[in-house]
């Protein structure tokens, strides 16, 4: 990881001042990094502890274009923090933020280009498409509020799990390129990533500080799992009661205490912790077709990272 770190920084570099000195600022006040780690891990479980520049060049391009995404996330949704720190459109204001996501974005694509790593650009550009109508299919569906399980599913497929897809297939594309373990761990980060935003989403209704104000989800009219299962099996009276809470009155604080207190009451949280472990294990019977090393070991320490972590 320290060594990618450096690979990272130098994979950014520009000549123009300001952009090194954003750029410094993005790489300093990194987050958790379990994207490339997963890269690292499934390249060496799949070869043997092996790793190649361009199993570098991978991870250096997952984390372009997720910081990318990130930057441009702060400006459309007016975030200031990120992070616990000050978003770069807090700091430079929108009109350099949406620059230096194009900017990042543009260099993730050249890295993989200038080596010839199409297979690989692939794999970036598909989980970008993907991100892009994740998001608008959740802003189309919020006006509605008719979010079925199934329409939930695609969103958070497209949204969350298909980056940790990317980094897992990519990782493996990196070592073993047209392998069949392209293939499996894509659906391996994927079942990842849907456990991963189920317990994001578990957030929105815990008492603990965790970066994110409980409710948030509800401010924003988001449809989480919880809310999703228990608007289909209550009675008529009790959905439009919550429809109209979440629509209505989602900056009431009372009101949404009592709509979290209802979901909890009619099994929403139970539901979601069920299928989160369900895809959990599913993930982590796709890593019993390979032989035991410690990439393994700590891939499997991953998965249960992603639904055990308090933030």
């Amino acid at each position: 990881m320290e060594l990618f770190e450096q690979k990272f920084l130098l994979s950014m570099s520009s000549k123009v001042a300001l952009l090194n000195r954003i750029t410094h600022y993005i790489v300093n006040r990194k987050g958790k990094q379990m994207r490339p780690m997963f890269v690292f891990l499934v390249a060496k479980m799949v070869d043997n502890g092996q790793v190649s520049e361009r199993t570098y060049r991978g991870a250096s391009v997952i984390e372009l274009i997720h910081t990318a995404t990130l930057v441009h996330d702060d400006v459309v949704d007016d975030s200031n923090r990120r992070r616990g720190f000050f978003s770069i459109n807090a700091l430079w204001k929108n009109k350099i933020a949406v620059l230096i996501g194009d900017y990042l974005l543009s260099k993730g694509l050249l890295l993989s280009i200038d080596n010839n790593d199409f297979d690989l650009l692939k794999i970036i550009s598909v989980a970008v498409r993907e991100m892009s109508e994740g998001e608008l299919l959740q802003i189309e569906k919020a006006r509605q509020l008719d979010i079925t399980e199934h329409v939930y599913y695609e969103i958070i497929r497209q949204k969350t799990a298909t980056l940790i897809a990317a980094c897992c297939s990519l990782g493996a594309a990196s070592v073993k390129p047209n392998s069949q373990d392209v293939d499996t761990m894509r659906k391996f980060g994927e079942l990842i990533g849907m456990a991963f935003q189920i317990k994001d989403d578990l957030f929105d209704y815990g008492e603990d500080a965790i970066g994110k104000p409980t409710g948030i989800d509800m401010k924003e009219q988001k449809m989480t799992l919880p809310l999703i299962y228990v608007l289909n099996n209550c009675s008529k009276k009790e959905k439009s009661w919550l429809i109209n809470s979440v629509k209505n009155h989602n900056k009431d604080k009372k009101r949404v205490k009592e709509v979290i207190a209802f979901v909890k009451e009619n099994n929403g949280l139970e539901y979601a912790v069920n299928k989160m472990k369900s895809f959990q294990a599913e993930a982590l019977q796709l890593l019993d077709a390979y032989p035991q090393s410690e990439y393994k070991s700590a891939l499997k320490l991953m998965v249960n990272y992603v639904i055990d972590r308090k933030k």
